[in-house]
């Protein structure tokens, strides 16, 4: 048990410092940062980005819709689902609870200022989350790709 945690703990930091880049995730596991782009913006350059990286997307969700329809007020907000189902079922294999987290959710959503902000699970806090640690090159791979999606949108 103390080797398995000891190893969770060194998973969680080589990732956490070599795979994110400049967007560090906060205690809770979220990477938010604010867009250089509006809302629409935002999430066509995204989408495009997915489409142009042969990544499967499966759904939009209008979030502010929903809840529009219910009777209630929210200001904008959408999900974007997506993933390549390649890499990411060998995080489900190695822990089927990984499939709570898995295809991989990106959040646009504009605050009250009118900003409009990005934020996704840290792959890191993943692996933590779940145990795993025996897919260190695919979590590194998928921390990569949601960089180089996101940097499409930041400012």
């Amino acid at each position: 048990m103390l080797i398995r945690l000891i190893c969770s703990a060194a998973l969680a930091v080589v990732l956490a410092v070599s795979c994110l880049g400049p967007v560090a995730a906060a205690d809770d596991g979220i990477v938010k940062f604010k867009s250089a782009y509006p809302m629409p913006e935002t999430i066509a350059r995204m989408k495009k980005d997915i489409a142009d990286k042969g990544i499967k997307f499966f759904d939009e969700i209008d979030q502010s819709k929903l809840a529009a329809d219910a009777g209630i007020t929210l200001l904008p907000s959408t999900l974007l689902v997506f993933g390549n189902p390649p890499l990411g079922t060998l995080f489900i294999t190695a822990d089927p609870d990984a499939g709570l987290d898995w295809p991989v959710r990106l959040l646009v959503y504009q605050d009250d200022k009118g900003d409009v902000w990005v934020a996704y699970t840290d792959f890191a806090w993943i692996a933590e989350r779940h145990h795993i640690t025996n897919r260190t090159k695919e979590f590194k791979m998928a921390s990569e790709v949601i960089g180089s999606i996101t940097s499409t949108v930041k400012k």
